[in-house]
Parts: C-alpha cells; structure tokens; sequence
C-alpha cells in the first residue's frame, strides 16, 4: 500500500505537505529507508523496489506501485508499506516498511517412522530458522504424498498445520501430520492391442509389477508408481527384442478396485498398446576397418541379413565389456577405437546398417602406478601384473592382472580399481591400480566336535610373511610383514587323548623372478586311544578275521577290542581278493583300559614331511599350473588291533611302524575372480599321488599267510587319483547371485593286490572334518548325512564320485567380514571294488547354509543338509544333519 501524510500549512514545511491522485508531479528520489526487517540485506532491497536515490518518479504514479509489486514477488513479506516522508521542492524521501514473514522454529513429524522422517526431511528441505513461504508448505505437502506414493502408498494424507511459536516473535511451528494408509497392491493387469506376443510374455517382462495369480505367488504385488514406470520401459524393450522397434503404450490407466478387505486396497492397470510393424536386419556394411576384414567382424558380430531385429543384441555384440566386438580392438591396442552403427536405409521391413570404425592409433602404456598398498610391498603387487611400460594397451591383460591382484588375498577384491587414464594427444595411456589393503592373518581360537570328541585349537596364519626382514628390528610391527610369504602355526589337542602340531611355510615367488611357489611343512600327531574313558570306533564289517585271509573265507563276528567291552558283527561272513571280513556293518564300543601303564595303551603315532614345488605353465595358456610334492610319512602303532583290525596279527594286535614315502603332482587350471566369494571362472585339477612299487622289486610271494603285515605294510605302497572341478556362472546382472557347479571323484589304486595300502581311503559324509587331523585319509564333505557314514570302512574307501550344485548370494562383501547365505544340492557315492562301486546309485541331499569368513578367524559355517537316501550299512546315517566348522573351510 502508499501512504502520504496529510497537506503541508507552509511552503518550507517539508514533513506536512499533500500529494493528490489527481495531479501527479515529478520528483526526484533523495533517498530511501527500509525499515521492519531484521535479517535481509537493506541495500539489496531497494534495489529490489527499482526506487533508487537520483531516479525521476511521477509521485503518484507506476513507480511505486511497481516498486510494491516486486517485493510482494519475492514471497518473503506479509506486509509492505511505502511511505513518502518528506517533501523538498522537487525531492522526495521515501520508506519502504516490509514485515517478514515468519520463520520456522521447528518441525513435528507424527505418522511416520524415524527413517522416513530422515528421507522426508532431506527431500522436502525445511530448514529450522528458514522463512516459510506458502509455497513451501504446499510444494511439502506434495513431496510427501510422492514420498510415500513411490513406496506403494497411493491414498496417503498429509495435513500440515501451522502454530505460532510462544518462544519466539514471528517464529511458527509445523506440525506434519501423514496418514499412509496401507499399501496398495495390484489385482489385475489387462493388455489389449498385443498381436504378436503374447499376454504371459509381456506380463513377465514387468519384473516389479505382477498380478494376483497363481502364477505370480512368489513375486511381489505391491504397486510402486516408480517401478511401474520402469516395467513399462521394460514391456517395450521386450516389443524391442522381438523386432517391433515401433512399439508404443498408446495408453495406460491406473483404478482402485474393492476386492478382497476393504482396507487392502487394491489396483487394476490396464496398458493399450500399439506394436507397429516387425523389422528385420538388412544389409550390413563395414567401413574404415583396416585390421580385421569385414567378413570377419561380420561373423562375430554373429548378426545376418534376415535375423529379427533387436536393438539390445546389438548394442551388446558390439559394445559389451565382455563379448562386444569393441573387445577385438581394446585387445591390440586401439583404446581410441570408435565405432558408429548408423541406419542408412529403411526397405519396407528391412534396416540397413553402415558400421563407420574409427581406429585411431594404437595406445602404448606410459606408466604403472600401483597405489593404497600401505602393508604390502610394491613388488608383490606388481610382479602379479601383466601390464607393462613400452607395451600395447591390451584390456585382456588389464582385467588379467586385475584377477591375479585379487587372489593375492592382501587386497579387498571389491575395491581393486584398475584406473585407465588415455592420453590421446601423445597416443599413450597411464594405468592406476588403486588398492585397498586387508587384514589376512589369521588367528584360530576354536573348539570343534568331530569324530566322537570334543577338540581345540590355536593356530596362527600369517599370510604376508617377510623372511628377508625377520632380522630388521624396524621391521617387527608386530611381525615382519610385507613380502607375501604364508608362515603357519597351529597346535590341536583335546588333552591326554589327542595332541599334534604342525609348521607350515610358503614362498610363493622362489627367487622373485617367476611365480615359482615353494612349500614346506612338518607335523607330529600323537593319539592315545587309551587316555579316553569312552570312545566309538566304526567296524562297517562287524570286525575282521584275524587280518588276513588268502583264502576268501569270513572271518569272526568282531573283535571285542581292547580293555573289554562288546560288539561285533552279525551273519556269515564273505571274503575278496584274499581278505576276509565279518558280517554286516556294526558300531563297536570300547570301553578303555584303566591301566596308568603307558605300555599298554592303544597309541597311533603320525610324523610328516614335505615338500612343495609348484610353477605356471604358459600352453595351452597361462592359467595352466603344475604342483610336485614329494612326502614322507612316518606313522607308528602301538597295541592298536581294535581300531587297525585289518593289520591285526594272529593274536589280534597291531604294533610296529610303517612308512609312506611319495610322490604327488597336480596339473590345473583355475580362471576363478575372487577366492572369497567367486562370481566367475572354473577350476580344474587331475593329480596323482604315488608311491615306489616295492613289490616290483622283490621275489616275496606276498600271498602267504606266513608274512606278517608288519613286513607286508612296512613301506605303504599305492596309486591314487583325483579329479576335481568347479565352475561359476552368475545368473543376475550384477553378478551377485551365483551357481556354483562343482564335482570330483577319487580312485585308490594298488600294484600287488595281496599288498592293498590300509591308509590313503577316502572317508566321505558329512562335514568332511575329521574333528582331529588324521593322517593317511581323504575326508570328503557330503552334506546330509553323518560324518564318515558313506564309507564301508573304517580305513575308507578306495573310490568315490560327489557332484555339487550351490546356488549363493552376499550379504556383505565388506573387507572386515564377507558373509554369504547359499542352498545346495549334493549327490555322492563310495565303493570298495569296480564290481561293487556303481557311479549312477547316488545318496542324494539337499540344504541351505551360510558362510562367514572373517580376516582373523578365517572362513566359519554352518550348513543343514537332509540325505534323502538310506545308507544300508548305517540305515541312520541319512535325514536331517547340520554340519557346523570353524577355523577351517570345507
């Protein structure tokens, strides 16, 4: 509004004076006074008002009330005054009175949970000490509705209230209340105008947005207003794929419907489509190629003239990170290669296609920089790399040494960033891999049950180990770390009944030129069978002859075994290969001696060595590897006739030493990304592990029943082999979720028969723990059923077939913990003999589980299997079974 003081009585009177409506006069601005403000800029303002001192103003007139309407526009005032003050001939003074409006002192959110008042509150930006402007309070009250109408809430109801604030002048307080309503989910989806595909077809294509049907029970029918719209993009990708590259939705309606509860809202949507005509690829036309032939990128673009066109195919055949044919290019080089697929020529149904290749020239690597390696040192990480200075960009290799850095296990492999910097003024390119180092050393501080007992123990792991620097004081934080090395220590022991320990060392890199790996380790295991008051031991034949029987005829119904105690087998016995065994599969419980006398107890001593020497291969290509081992095994016996009852001597005991001295070598390949959680890749390996053929090599007739077994087993002879394979697939787009397909299979083979090794067996079922580490046996994981129980003996079995499908999903990849949930399918089976051993009869099981691996503990389970079949040597081996590890995997 203009207010002007009433007429002036004397001419020099320059506060009293009078200005008409009727006759406007001219003046000039003096000057200009705001007042009524406390935190806005004076001067900013009447530049605002357009009244600046020196400006000619007809007064009354335009001027002003422009000036009144620029300042009601900025939304900041609830009242504004123009006053002329004073009058002095042709000048006049103006003041401009604004009254602020009022500020927010503070915001109440009722009807909404503390994270959605976190969500609300950084998008609706009402910020405490801020004015608050109509506008706001309107444009708040729509942002929440789409707030809550995104997450499925079609009906909410916002209410906002306005109080003044009693604590402070012109301050007001907002008081939000929201009524979400229950989410609205979808009842029915109706598709008219489809010809050419089908109704069930698009419905799917709609990931998010799923009808109430049978068909859909596992999917979510909530209704999300922004998942709508991206199913909706997704209906017309799938016109896209089928060739209808016209495709439109001419019309989509959205309408609650009263079905089912009434406060269970429910929508249908109704889409009206129009697929326009179907398109074929025509001819397509390469040009500016120089290094590869058209025909030649013609067949691996794998696209011919009549195929249905399909957008997505083709911009994935050319540009994928995987399979695009921009791949062909990166690989030799040409980083600044360009490719422009241009549509020349529409005929009818048919699209031409021109492909303009701009190679450019080939990029050369400049510099090598690795960075965040603040633990390990440099040359660890970059002898792992196939990226060098002076040669050609190859992104292969890029994402080559990418894999390689990540099995290295020092470095987080989700946050392996290989940076590619061009430089293509120069024609060269810079790579940065940037790291993130990880904790690796493991501490092992468990207690496990396995094998019929309880066992703990403590172990150290450190996996970056730095020998060259164990006598470098400054070195020692707290260890000597740095250089890659795996130095191992764990000591195990369940008191007077079980004890061993081990020492373990590798160098991954003999002599840092080659990824030569050597290893070495030693142990010694001590079991007193007779220190424990109560124990188990498996005799799946009811108990033995005495040992050996040339003669094919069954032996006793079981041995009671040491101490006293019962057991023993049932049924006539039966013989093989010139051994006689008892009847059917039997439990045999001991009960041990209570003699202090050391003399007497039932004692299995075990000493190992060996030694590592493994190397890469570069043909067929280089992820070929080779391993040779060569061990030494020193096991001795002592009055063990009850749990040895196939070495057993005529007066049922076993005492003496035997001896294992072979040879291994292992031929893989392994592609697997990452050791932790593999999203891709396979790993294979045959090996074989042999020992002399002693029995080659001498005149001894070892079918007489006169040689005792110490002599016949005195140096262990045998041949075993291992097949291994596994393989990972990542069935969703962001490779998370994963199939994991694996199998392996086993033979233990012998060159005398009447000289069959007692030890080397495969012991399958269960956890594939041992409970204790036993020397001389494979253990084989066979979720489902109990530990060991697929075995015919206790010696294990000398084959067996297992074939694994595990499907997985993370649940965090953090450096500090990788966790992931996984379901699987097992199948397996064992055999003694060839004539026995029948690959297709297999135990099957299924179950869920979960793994977490933890950078000082290492990886810990838990799994839960059910074999679905009966075991007929152990008929309660199979049903529901949980396996549980810590400290090691299985």
């Amino acid at each position: 509004m203009v207010w002007f003081p009433r007429a002036f009585s004397q001419e020099n009177d320059s506060t009293n004076f009078s200005i008409y409506y009727s006759s406007p006069a001219k003046y000039t601005i003096a000057d200009v006074q705001i007042s009524g403000i406390k935190y806005l800029d004076k001067s900013v303002l009447v530049q605002l008002s357009g009244l600046t001192p020196g400006k000619e103003i007809e007064v009354p007139g335009e001027g002003v009330t422009n000036a009144i309407k620029k300042l009601w526009q900025q939304g900041l005032f609830s009242d504004v005054k123009v006053t002329a003050t004073k009058v002095v001939r042709d000048q006049i003074w103006f003041d401009i009175y604004l009254q602020e409006r009022p500020r927010l002192a503070d915001v109440n959110f009722m009807g909404v949970s503390k994270s959605e008042k976190e969500d609300i509150t950084s998008k609706v930006l009402l910020l405490k000490g801020s004015q608050l402007t109509d506008n706001q309070v309107i444009n708040a009250e729509r942002i929440i509705k789409n707030i809550f109408l995104e997450k499925g809430f079609l009906n909410t109801e916002v209410k906002i209230v306005q109080r003044d604030d009693t604590t402070q002048n012109n301050s007001l307080i907002l008081d939000i209340y929201v009524d979400k309503k229950d989410k609205v989910k979808v009842n029915d989806i109706f598709i008219t105008g489809n010809k050419e595909i089908s109704y069930i077809t698009l419905e799917r294509a709609m990931k998010k947005t799923n009808a109430k049907a049978l068909r859909n029970f596992f999917k979510t029918k909530k209704f999300l207003q922004e998942e709508y719209k991206n199913d909706k993009k997704k209906l017309i990708d799938k016109y896209n794929e089928k060739g209808f590259r016209d495709a439109i939705i001419e019309r989509d309606s959205i309408y609650q419907v009263n079905v089912g509860r009434k406060d269970k809202p429910r929508v249908n949507i109704e889409l009206d489509v129009d697929e326009g005509d179907k398109y074929y690829f025509g001819d397509i036309k390469w040009v500016g190629n120089t290094i590869y032939p058209s025909d030649y990128l013609s067949n691996v673009l794998g696209i011919k003239k009549g195929d249905v066109f399909n957008q997505k195919i083709l911009d994935k055949r050319l540009f994928d990170n995987d399979v695009g044919l921009n791949n062909l290019y990166l690989d030799k080089g040409y980083l600044f290669f360009n490719l422009d697929p241009i549509e020349i020529n529409i005929n009818n149904d048919s699209i031409d296609y021109e492909m303009r290749v701009s190679e450019g020239k080939q990029a050369t690597i400049n510099e090598v920089r690795v960075v965040g390696n603040t633990k390990t040192h440099e040359h660890v990480a970059r002898r792992e790399l196939h990226t060098y200075p002076g040669d050609l960009f190859s992104k292969t290799l890029l994402m080559r040494s990418y894999r390689e850095l990540a099995q290295l296990g020092h470095f987080d492999p989700e946050a392996i960033v290989p940076d590619v910097q061009p430089n293509p003024e120069n024609g060269t390119v810079d790579i940065e891999y940037q790291l993130q180092e990880k904790a690796n050393d493991q501490i092992e501080l468990s207690g496990g049950f396995g094998g019929g007992m309880f066992v703990g123990s403590i172990g150290l792991k450190f996996a970056n180990f730095s020998v060259r620097n164990i006598f470098n004081k400054e070195a020692w934080k707290p260890l000597p770390t740095g250089d890659g090395q795996t130095l191992g220590i764990r000591f195990q022991t369940s008191g007077k009944y079980y004890r061993t320990v081990s020492l373990s060392f590798i160098e991954p890199w003999l002599g840092g030129k080659k990824p030569n790996s050597f290893s070495v380790s030693l142990s010694h295991s001590r079991i007193n069978y007779s220190a424990n008051k109560y124990y188990q031991s498996y005799n799946p034949y009811g108990g033995s002859g005495y040992g050996y029987n040339p003669y094919g005829y069954g032996g006793y119904g079981g041995y009671s075994g040491y101490g006293g105690g019962y057991g023993g087998g049932y049924g006539g016995g039966y013989g093989y290969d010139g051994y006689g065994y008892g009847g059917y599969p039997q439990y045999q419980y001991n009960y041990a001696s209570e003699s202090t006398n050391e003399a007497n107890d039932q004692i299995w001593e075990t000493t190992a060595l060996a030694l590592g020497y493994g190397y890469r291969l570069s043909f067929p290509d280089d992820y070929f590897t080779m391993y040779h081992e060569l061990s030494y095994e020193h096991y001795n016996l002592r009055n063990m006739g009850s749990y040895f009852w196939f070495l057993a001597d005529k007066n049922g005991q076993v005492n003496g030493t035997f001896n294992n001295l072979s040879f291994k070598t292992v031929f893989g390949r392994s592609s697997v990304d990452n050791p932790l959680y593999s999203r891709n890749g396979s790993s294979f390996s045959l090996s074989l592990k042999l020992t002399p053929p002693y029995s080659w090599f001498t005149d001894t007739d070892y079918s007489s029943p006169e040689i005792s077994n110490n002599e016949r087993y005195k140096w262990i002879e045998y041949h075993k082999w291992l097949l291994k394979g596994q393989l990972y697939n990542p069935l969703s787009k962001n490779t998370n979720l994963v199939l994991r397909t694996a199998f392996e299979m086993g033979f233990l083979g012998y060159y005398d028969q009447y000289r069959k090794s007692p030890f080397e067996g495969f012991i399958v079922g269960g956890s594939g723990m041992s409970g204790y580490n036993m020397y001389g046996t494979d253990y084989v994981a066979l979720r489902g059923y109990k530990d060991y129980s697929l075995s015919q003996s206790s010696s294990g079995s000398n084959m067996y077939s297992k074939f694994t499908l595990e499907m997985r999903y993370p649940i965090t990849l953090k450096p500090s913990a990788t966790i992931y949930a996984l379901t699987f399918l097992e199948a397996g089976n064992t055999g003694m003999t060839f004539q026995d051993y029948v690959p297709f009869k297999l135990y099957r099981s299924a179950g869920v589980g979960v793994r977490i691996f933890l950078p000082m503990f290492g990886l810990m389970g838990i799994d839960w299997g059910y074999g679905f079949d009966e075991v007929p040597w152990n008929r309660s081996a199979n049903g529901s079974q949980f396996h549980f590890v810590i400290g090691q995997q299985f």
